[in-house]
């Protein structure tokens, strides 16, 4: 069974969302001891974002040299989400939705003919079957009965793009509230970490 594990927080060892999504990763490994992982941090090595020269070469247009080397990169991005089992995510928030450098991933991963596909009735996941897990780390709190409910396009965002392609049931762990002040900080890390050993096994 092949995992692959996603970080995108900018802030290094003071992320929230990369001690989470490290804790999830952990209990998946303590629970099968043999899962094959592999890592990517899109800090590290980020992927371009998209040009109008990668979108006309999608489409068919001759691409230009220079490029050869992130459509490699695309491509392995690809081959890693399609060969997965189980997807865990770091997103933490940032300005109300996800980082630049996820965005940029998914925009690797969402792609015609290897995740989804147009018919006749419209759009078709093609990549059902896979286990995503996020974790998600906010300044403040966002949930359906607070006012700023509205200003949300992170969770909201990662559940439509993964229902597009046909995973509609991804699992949250959540860390909210860690800007509200040191003791909101510890007590959401702390039940984001607790949620994370609860997790089933993979």
């Amino acid at each position: 069974m092949k995992l692959l594990h996603i970080d995108s927080s900018v802030l290094g060892p003071r992320s929230v969302s990369r001690q989470v999504s490290a804790a999830i990763v952990d209990r998946l490994r303590q629970a099968t001891p043999s899962l094959d992982i592999t890592y990517r941090d899109l800090t590290q090595t980020p992927l371009a974002h998209l040009s109008g020269s990668h979108l006309a070469a999608a489409q068919g247009a001759p691409a230009p040299a220079e490029l050869g080397p992130d459509f490699a990169a695309s491509a392995a991005a690809l081959d890693e989400f399609l060969a997965a089992d189980i997807v865990v995510i770091g997103a933490p928030m940032y300005n109300f939705t996800i980082p630049s450098q996820l965005k940029a991933w998914i925009d690797r991963i969402l792609v015609a003919g290897k995740t989804f596909s147009y018919g006749a009735n419209g759009p078709q996941g093609l990549a059902g079957g896979k286990r995503v897990i996020v974790a998600i780390s906010r300044g403040g709190h966002y949930g359906a009965d607070m006012p700023t409910a509205a200003g949300e396009h992170l969770e909201t965002y990662l559940r439509w793009v993964f229902g597009f392609i046909g995973i509609t049931n991804p699992e949250f762990i959540f860390a909210d509230g860690i800007q509200l002040g040191p003791e909101h900080r510890e007590k959401a890390i702390a039940g984001a970490l607790q949620s994370a050993t609860t997790l089933r096994a993979a």
